[in-house]
């Protein structure tokens, strides 16, 4: 009688909604990570101190984007949507002073206000999408591991 050899497998993991909804998580960081990038770099000049933070917000995202994407990481799923409430709160605070500084006495910076107005209003609802379906993901459950013999993995 031989020992059976076992393979760990994620079930959820191969499910179209998961895999939709890994990508759409994906795509969804990439995209906030970009806005807030064209943002910091148009209005770096007038940002008045929240460079630091623009610069962490667009690192953590492309690295949660990697490890979302390359790994699974459900645990940052979470992470991404308070962190999106969190922008989302900042960004909609922050688009009437772009569009204020469109007149003549302020100090231009590098893209029109006007735009950096409308790309920080664009952020809200990226992050509110992100929120959305970050929480999809983490009701997906793509942390479920099943043993399954190796046997019966490779008849499927």
């Amino acid at each position: 009688m031989g020992t059976t050899e076992v393979v760990v497998t994620h079930p959820n993991r191969e499910k179209p909604e998961a895999k939709a909804t890994k990508a759409i998580v994906v795509f969804l960081l990439l995209v906030s990570a970009a806005l807030i990038a064209i943002v910091l770099v148009g209005g770096w000049s007038e940002m008045q101190g929240a460079q630091i933070g623009a610069v962490a917000y667009v690192l953590i995202y492309v690295v949660a984007a990697f490890f979302i994407g390359t790994r699974w990481a459900r645990g940052l799923l979470p992470v991404s949507a308070a962190l999106a409430v969190l922008f989302a709160v900042v960004a909609a605070v922050a688009a009437p002073a772009w569009f204020e500084r469109d007149q003549d006495g302020f100090n231009d910076p590098a893209l029109p206000s006007g735009l950096l107005g409308m790309l920080t209003l664009l952020i809200v609802p990226v992050q509110l999408a992100l929120v959305v379906f970050a929480l999809r993901g983490f009701r997906q459950e793509w942390h479920v591991e099943v043993e399954v013999p190796r046997e019966e993995l490779s008849v499927r």
